[in-house]
């Protein structure tokens, strides 16, 4: 993992700093599936934040899809990111077809996402 910064005098908390950051590390393909985060203390210490502070960013990247928590096994990260440019460029493509496709067929967003959990 590339090294965290927290600007305690930014507009955004400092949980929601950290999440940004760490998606853009996955994004960008600094941080890949299965690559190990450090336990939630380690990184408050390193951060001057409080735990519950990095456990916050820990919990809403992983409701977001981003991270997979396994108790004392660790928090990795998911495999959310195409292996290389060209497969996300087609992944886009696809998923903007898809959804203009459930769009003219008169369906709003949540019956979007819900068409595809059931799909997966």
């Amino acid at each position: 993992m590339s090294a965290l910064v927290i600007d305690p005098a930014a507009d955004h908390p400092p949980f929601e700093q950290l999440r940004r950051q760490i998606i853009e590390q996955i994004r960008d393909r600094r941080l890949v599936a299965g690559d190990r985060l450090p336990p939630v203390r380690r990184l408050a210490a390193e951060l001057d934040l409080a735990p519950n502070t990095v456990a916050r960013a820990y919990r809403e990247l992983e409701a977001e899809g981003y991270l997979i928590t396994r108790g004392r096994a660790g928090t990795t990260v998911a495999d959310v990111v195409p292996p290389d440019a060209a497969a996300d460029a087609r992944a886009a493509a696809l998923a903007a077809e898809f959804v203009a496709g459930m769009r003219a067929l008169g369906l709003g967003g949540e019956a979007i996402v819900l068409a595809v959990r059931e799909a997966l």
